[in-house]
């Protein structure tokens, strides 16, 4: 997907590379460009505007590493097997599902054939256990409420 191809051109890591890494290179970036190192106005703006660009990406890049997927396996794993699909929007490639427990997905690189399947599956949720959940990178959205 270009969004994460782009993100990780911004930050100058490969897709191999881990969250201590991102990390470092998130720091790195953002003691270069932080906005109160410059005086001039105009300076200072784009430094601001590349600042947001560099947080974005880092935020986005650690939401889809493996490593975050690791620790949430367990949560992911509930989801997808015991809640049922309450809806699902597809744009750009991007497949945004939400469910029932009030967690959301977005699944990239999603092809158009994949999504008007899954639009004309009999199950929904069937078709998407077995062809999108594990197919395709995804990160969570909205965080399941912890009950009180």
């Amino acid at each position: 997907m270009k969004k994460i191809v782009d993100y990780r051109k911004l930050l100058n890591v490969d897709k191999t590379a881990e969250l201590k890494e991102l990390k470092t290179v998130y720091r790195t970036l953002m003691k270069d460009c932080h906005p109160d190192k410059f005086q001039q106005d105009e300076e200072k703006l784009a430094a601001e505007a590349r600042s947001k660009d560099i947080i974005e990406a880092y935020h986005f890049l650690v939401s889809i590493a493996p490593e975050t997927r690791e620790q949430n396996l367990d949560t992911y794993t509930q989801t997808i097997t015991t809640s049922n699909i309450m809806d699902f929007e597809y744009k750009q490639q991007v497949l945004n599902v939400q469910f029932f427990d009030g967690s959301a997905y977005e699944y990239f690189d999603v092809p158009r054939a994949t999504y008007i399947k899954l639009v004309n599956a009999d199950s929904p949720g069937r078709f998407a256990r077995r062809h999108i959940f594990s197919e395709f990178p995804y990160r969570n959205v909205a965080k399941v409420a912890e009950p009180a």
